[in-house]
């Protein structure tokens, strides 16, 4: 029954722990492949971390708070010593992670949580196009059309990346 699950656990905050860390086992990294050098390889740990978060919703929203299990550890460890290889500063690593960490939650949650019909994205824009006058730029870009998820995903986790890559 559901309760001889507290057997095993102490209460249903290590049920959580233990189901999130599940989670981030779901899909192993492949090898990293030396010649291709370091962004290859943090470009598919983060596009994988993005996967198994949209393919579990909530854990973007239990991971800031439960990251110590060994396979979410593992992972950050992972993005630590690619950054490291890629020649990022010790004293910067700690930044070069977590604005990686921010950049890839921020991006599976509005993903999640910004699931509009396309009758609502068109009516969205209808709505920006009659207040154009204070609100030019994203009108233009037609922002609340957009739905290349993966895509714009790939594009800003290349801004960040390059940003890395010029700290060398």
């Amino acid at each position: 029954g559901a309760m001889s699950l507290y057997w095993h656990v102490e209460n249903k905050e290590a049920v959580f722990d233990l189901v999130l860390d599940a989670v981030f086992d779901c899909r192993g990294i492949s090898e990293v492949d030396e010649a291709r050098g370091w962004r290859p390889e943090v470009v598919h740990m983060l596009e994988d971390w993005r996967a198994v978060m949209l393919r579990h919703p909530w854990s973007a929203a239990l991971l800031p708070r439960r990251a110590l299990g060994p396979n979410i550890l593992g992972r950050l460890e992972r993005l630590g010593k690619a950054l490291s290889k890629a020649g990022v500063p010790e004293a910067e690593l700690n930044a070069a992670i977590w604005s990686l960490w921010n950049y890839v939650l921020g991006a599976t949650i509005t993903r999640a949580s910004f699931d509009l019909s396309a009758a609502d994205m068109a009516a969205g824009q209808q709505r920006l196009s009659r207040l154009s006058e204070h609100y030019p730029t994203i009108e233009r870009s037609r922002l609340l059309l957009d739905s290349d998820w993966d895509g714009t995903f790939r594009k800003g986790l290349d801004f960040l990346l390059d940003g890395l890559a010029l700290k060398r």
